[in-house]
């Protein structure tokens, strides 16, 4: 399945946040708000294709959401638009138990 969704290993996901990843959860506003990964902001994937300047010169991303499919779709969406190192990180409580654990 992770191969599937296009995620990558826990080590990359934890190497990306201990060097300071641009850490993005896709869901909506409403689902953001009941909980995300600290330091996360919300981009909903509605909106990734608008913002993709918020993207550029950033050292690392980490997207995330409720299942992995939005996140996988951010990073297509993200990559077609030339912003590369984009790290499908899968669900938003996988990304935040990795992060509470380095």
């Amino acid at each position: 399945m992770k191969n599937l969704l296009g995620q990558s290993d826990d080590q990359t996901i934890a190497n990306a946040i201990r060097e300071g990843a641009f850490l993005v959860d896709v869901r909506t506003p409403a689902e953001f708000a009941s909980g995300s990964v600290p330091g996360a902001v919300n981009i909903p994937l509605n909106d990734v294709g608008a913002r993709v300047a918020e993207f550029k010169n950033k050292k690392g991303i980490v997207v995330f959401c409720r299942s992995g499919n939005r996140s996988s779709q951010a990073k297509s969406i993200l990559e077609r638009n030339g912003i590369k190192g984009v790290i499908n990180g899968g669900t938003w409580d996988h990304v935040a138990s990795i992060k509470q654990g380095l």
